[in-house]
């Protein structure tokens, strides 16, 4: 089993759109989308949900009324202000269990908290295991390591040799999550400044798990200097630009038709994501 992750430095190079066209692409693969602070690609793929399961991100503070002595110490000592008479504000609450400890009368329980939920579906191309975050929940990287996890087992299941994920941008907790153990990291950039700071980032985090890494550079002819600067950091850091995408309106109409764009019949885009797929197949081995 091979798995393939498509990360970027930073949100909006379009990384989703190139892992949907991936998916239609591939023969056989299980589609994970590990981008669970912003989950979008449902949205090209359209799965029919068959599972559906809640994900607990940790736990909140509760306080027992009845129990509570009303001497105070957990509202004093909260450093995250999320205890005011009594009462817990479960949005402020960080699940530290510092009031746990300290209340002297046992009034505080910890409870398990259900921060989103993760899915099981099917899609034309594949299964595919996918998340949604609440809002303003934590832990996206325990969720993405859930996500994985499950993808992993059903490749077992059905004995499928590919696992090609969609893998959230910048270099935080979930992009760990998403990189460990993956065979091949295809980093998606964009020729400008901060395309090139954030390649240059996400690269060594990349290195630090030993997997493979290349670079695919999205609307690469919007500005050529900038390009060649990418190419020319690339190959300073031993990682190879295997794809550039030139800028294309059928890209954007795809996005507009939530449609992968290869499917979309003859055009420039598609053209330069199937040939970035081949060269993706090609150093994964499969």
């Amino acid at each position: 089993m091979k798995e393939l992750t498509v990360i970027s430095g930073k949100g909006g190079t379009g990384k989703t759109s190139i892992l949907g066209s991936f998916a239609t692409l591939s023969n056989k693969a299980v589609i994970c989308d590990c981008d669970v602070d912003a989950a979008n690609l449902h949205l090209l793929l359209k799965p029919d949900v068959q599972e559906t399961h809640s994900f607990i991100g940790g736990v909140k503070a509760n306080i027992n009324l009845e129990l509570c002595s009303k001497c105070g110490s957990c509202e004093e000592l909260c450093r995250f202000s999320a205890i005011k008479e009594r009462q817990v504000n479960p949005y402020a609450c960080e699940g530290c269990g510092l009031c746990y400890g300290i209340c002297p009368s046992g009034a505080i329980t910890l409870n398990d908290h259900q921060s989103g939920h993760w899915y099981v579906s099917e899609t034309q191309w594949g299964p595919m295991v996918h998340a949604k975050l609440g809002i303003a929940e934590g832990n996206s990287g325990l969720l993405v390591s859930a996500v994985r996890k499950r993808a992993r087992e059903i490749a077992t299941e059905r004995d499928i040799p590919l696992i090609i994920s969609d893998g959230p941008p910048g270099i935080g907790c979930p992009v760990i999550s998403s990189l460990a153990g993956t065979d091949m990291a295809l980093i998606v950039t964009e020729p400008t400044r901060s395309g090139l700071h954030d390649m240059e980032r996400i690269i060594q985090v990349a290195a630090t798990f030993g997997c493979q890494a290349a670079v695919c550079i999205n609307k690469y002819d919007l500005d050529t200097e900038n390009c060649f600067s990418i190419e020319a950091a690339a190959s300073k850091l031993d990682v190879p630009v295997i794809g550039k995408i030139p800028y294309n309106q059928t890209l954007s109409q795809s996005l507009l038709q939530g449609t992968p764009v290869t499917l979309l019949g003859q055009n420039e885009g598609a053209s330069a994501i199937t040939k970035l797929w081949q060269q993706v197949t090609g150093l994964l081995g499969v």
